[in-house]
Formats: C-alpha cells, sequence, structure tokens
C-alpha cells in the first residue's frame, strides 16, 4: 500500500491535521507477515480532550447542526460518491493493518459508501417536525441532534463500523469524535478525508486512535453527549456503567453466539457448506457469526461430514491473494484465544471433526485452521462464549422446540439463521428466536434499510434503518399558542 496511508504522522482534530500532543507512535503489524507495515501515533488524553472541544464547538456554534436536513443530504451523498472512489484504498489498507482476505475486503467494507447514501436520502424526507393539536392544546415535536458523540469502533470491521455512526449522526446534525482501535488505527483516516472531501465543516468529524484508557476518558468527558460503541460485552459493560455516571446517551453492539437452526427437510449437502463459508468471513471475527449449527439428532452424523468436508476445503493463506478465503487473525493473542477454546472444547469431551490446530503451510503469521466441532453440548464453554475465530460448534436437537430452546440458552441474542426447504416453515421458527436478526435460507440482514442490533447482552438500541438515525436525536415538544396552530387565526 501507499505510505501514506500506512505512515501517519498526524491525526485528523476537527477538520485539520494536527500534530500529536505525545510522542508515542504505535507500530502497525501485518497479521499474515509479523512485520511492521505502518505506523501512527497513538493519542492521549490530551489529544482526545481537544477532539473533543472542537465537536463541542462545531455543535454548540457551527453551521452544520443549523443546516437544513437538505443541506446535510447533500454533504453525506456527496461523501459517499467520494467515498466509493475511496473504496481501493479502504480494502487495501484494511488487508494490512488487520489481515482480512482481499477477497472478502470489498464486501466487509460494502456498508460504507451506501449508508451514507441512504442516510442523505432519508433525512430529505424524515419528519423532523410534527404539529399535534388535542381540542385546545396544541405542540410542536421536533427532533433535535443529541449533540457530541463518541465513536468507538472494533478493528474487525473500522470503516464499516464507523461509518454505521458517523452517518446516521452526521444526518441527525451530530458532531462525532472517532476512537479507532490500536490493532486497526489506520482505515478510519481514509474515511475522514473523504468526510472533509465532501465539504463536512470544520470541527464536525475527529479521529484519534487509542487505546483502552484514552477511550475510557473519552466516554467520561463532560463535553461528550453520546457514547456508541461496537465492542465486547466486558468492554460495553464497562461503558454503560461510566455512561450511567452521568446520565449520558449510550448505544451498544456487543459479542454474540448466534445460532443457525438447520431444520430436517434442509438440503445438508447445500446447507452446511454455506454455513462453514458465512462462518469463515473475516476469519471468523464477526459479533454476528452463526458459530453454533443446530442441526437434527437423526441427520448429524452426515451434518458433521459435510460440514467437515467444506471446511477441509477452504483455502488459508496469504490475504493479499485473491484465492485466500481464511486469513489470519487480527493478533498474536487473538490466536491464543482461540486456540484456548478449541483446547477447553476437547477437553470437555467434544471433538474436532475438522482443524483444530495450525495451518502446517503457514510457519508466519497468526493462522488457525478452520475448525468443525462436533460432539458439543449446549452447557459447554465453547458454546457459551464468543470465540472470535474460525470455529464452528456443531449441536444436535430432537425436534423444532428444542431448537428453539437451545438457540435462546444464550446470554446472547444478535444475529441467527433458520435453514428449510420450506420458506415459510423457516419463517415461522424465525419469528419463535429471541434474537436481533436473523436470516432465513441465508436471506442474511444487515443492511441499510432495517436496523441491526441485539437482545439481551448483544447490546442496547440499534444501528442502520431509521432506528439508526433516531438513536442520535431527541424529541422536544414546545407548547404552540392558538394563534400559531396551522389553520388557527394568525398561523
Amino acid at each position: 500500500m501507499d505510505d501514506r496511508l500506512m505512515y501517519r504522522r498526524e491525526f485528523f482534530i476537527g477538520g485539520r491535521w494536527t500534530a500529536p500532543d505525545g510522542d508515542e507512535v504505535l507500530p502497525v503489524v501485518s497479521p499474515s507477515t509479523e512485520e511492521v507495515v505502518g505506523q501512527v501515533p497513538l493519542a492521549t488524553e490530551a489529544d482526545a480532550d481537544r477532539a473533543v472541544a472542537a465537536a463541542r464547538e462545531a455543535f454548540d456554534e457551527g453551521p452544520w447542526p443549523r443546516m437544513s436536513p437538505a443541506e446535510r443530504a447533500d454533504v453525506l451523498a456527496e461523501a459517499a460518491a467520494v467515498l466509493r472512489k475511496r473504496e481501493g484504498d479502504i480494502a487495501g489498507v484494511v488487508v494490512d493493518e488487520m489481515g482480512i482476505a482481499i477477497s472478502q475486503a470489498p464486501r466487509a467494507q460494502g456498508m460504507v459508501s451506501t449508508v451514507f447514501s441512504y442516510y442523505a436520502d432519508l433525512i430529505r424526507t424524515f419528519g423532523f417536525e410534527r404539529e399535534v393539536v388535542d381540542g385546545a392544546r396544541a405542540g410542536l415535536v421536533t427532533q433535535e441532534p443529541v449533540g457530541v458523540v463518541a465513536g468507538i469502533v472494533p478493528w474487525n470491521a473500522p470503516v464499516t463500523l464507523a461509518a454505521w455512526k458517523a452517518a446516521p449522526a452526521l444526518a441527525a446534525g451530530c458532531t462525532i469524535v472517532l476512537k479507532p482501535p490500536p490493532e486497526a488505527p489506520l482505515s478510519n483516516f481514509v474515511l475522514a478525508e473523504a468526510l472533509a472531501e465532501a465539504g463536512v465543516p470544520e470541527g464536525v468529524v475527529s479521529v484519534v486512535p487509542a487505546g483502552r484508557e484514552v477511550g475510557e476518558h473519552l466516554v467520561r468527558s463532560p463535553g461528550v453527549d453520546k457514547v456508541a460503541f461496537t465492542g465486547s460485552t466486558a468492554a460495553g459493560k464497562r461503558i454503560m456503567s461510566l455512561c450511567g455516571e452521568q446520565v449520558k446517551r449510550v448505544s451498544l453492539e456487543l459479542g454474540g453466539k448466534s445460532a443457525a437452526i438447520v431444520l430436517d427437510d434442509a438440503d445438508l449437502g447445500t446447507v452446511l457448506p454455506a454455513l462453514v463459508h458465512g462462518g469463515m468471513h473475516l476469519s471468523g471475527q464477526v459479533c454476528g457469526a452463526h458459530t453454533r449449527v443446530l442441526v437434527p439428532r437423526s441427520r448429524y452424523a452426515e451434518a458433521v461430514d459435510a460440514a467437515a468436508a467444506a471446511a477441509a476445503h477452504i483455502a488459508v493463506g496469504d490475504p493479499h491473494d485473491p484465492a485466500t478465503v481464511v486469513g489470519p487473525l487480527v493478533a498474536e493473542r487473538q490466536r491464543a484465544r482461540v486456540e484456548g477454546y478449541i483446547a477447553s472444547a476437547l477437553g470437555d469431551g467434544a471433538r474436532a471433526a475438522a482443524g483444530g490446530g495450525r495451518p502446517a503451510h503457514l510457519p508466519r503469521g497468526w493462522y488457525v485452521e478452520p475448525t468443525i466441532l462436533a460432539d458439543v453440548d449446549n452447557s459447554m464453554r465453547v458454546a457459551r462464549e464468543e470465540i472470535f475465530g474460525p470455529v464452528l460448534c456443531l449441536i444436535p436437537y430432537a425436534d423444532e422446540d428444542e431448537a428453539v430452546r437451545i438457540a435462546d440458552d444464550s446470554p446472547y441474542g444478535l444475529s441467527g439463521g433458520v435453514w428449510s426447504a420450506d420458506p415459510a416453515r423457516g419463517v415461522r421458527i424465525a419469528k419463535r428466536v429471541r434474537t436481533g436478526s436473523i436470516a432465513v435460507n441465508g436471506t442474511y440482514p444487515p443492511f441499510p434499510l432495517v436496523p441491526f442490533g441485539g437482545f439481551k447482552q448483544s447490546g442496547l438500541g440499534r444501528e442502520l434503518g431509521p432506528e439508526g438515525l433516531t438513536a442520535f436525536l431527541e424529541p422536544r415538544s414546545i407548547g404552540l399558542p392558538p394563534a400559531l396552530v396551522a389553520g388557527g387565526a394568525g398561523a
């Protein structure tokens, strides 16, 4: 990749490239080669404070919240156009900084420009004001931007998940400070460049890569009105508690342990390979991955064989190779975590029907083989906790009722799926599962028009769809004198 994109010496604060307050730099290490491929300054608390101050001033005094929705929509539409031109840059950076396979990079980042287009279109017709009349009483209900937003994004899809926050926040009239993670700190600068080129005013957007301590400082900042976070449930609980101290608005998209229910009429020879390939997207580092595959006990052996065969044929290797499906995990500690879960499963009585170790042909890089775990019981740790790696658990069930019970027997409720030869039957089962999104026969959310988020410990609030916009709005009621009521005297 271009060194200009991989070696950054400044932050994007308040719409300007700004020298860091401190001198600590973060080397960006390729997960596939274990070599340094980039560098970025690491933000201090002072850098975060400068970004919040710029966002605060831009919200309290600047033009962005005071523009009409149509004016903001024009800027967001232009941002979408610029981002479409920069898709190659974004894909190239994320391949190097977090190891996503280049074959998947366009799909993984495919909801960047489109989400800006969606919110540009939505706010042209969205009802930001409505008048209500009840006899002699009347009121005007307005939808006001929540204020300064701290958008904290994870490393598995850093630009996509930043866009899911920035696009609706900007559409609402908010200003935003984005904190990318240390594991993938570079790609969000391309987003910042695109927004500046599109005409987003100074102060409205900042990008400050930082670690957990500065992230917590950002959450605590009295200048921040709302925190929008995607990441682990453990981190989400901490952020929620900090926001609770200040009664600060918060939305959380957290972990998952989603179940795919394969019904007894499904074609296992087609369905299992689809599930295996889907579970290996981003090397399994996807919060909504269907990592618990529930199959009829009567067809369990057949399902295990089909899944193992599919996993054995998945290409694992250099993420720059277009033939690669599964690249490395993001960091050495992440590989150790995944290997620990596999060892735990084997110790609990599960068996590796495929994979379970490191690819022998890849001595460098943080790789784990595509792994299928059989003989898994839903009470095992490997079925309860989010692994975040290329590992699927196959769990048998007796009938539909037990399948739904197993699917719901989880602290999470983010995603899921149902597979059936009868689509109507699939939808009936899908409606019974307590989860935020569920696919029938692979027709999979999310896409910009529908909300995405979780039940239970998978989070609070929703991103995307109209719900993603209202998450950044506060309703306000204004009592109207009779003379101002539509149709009344003096109106």
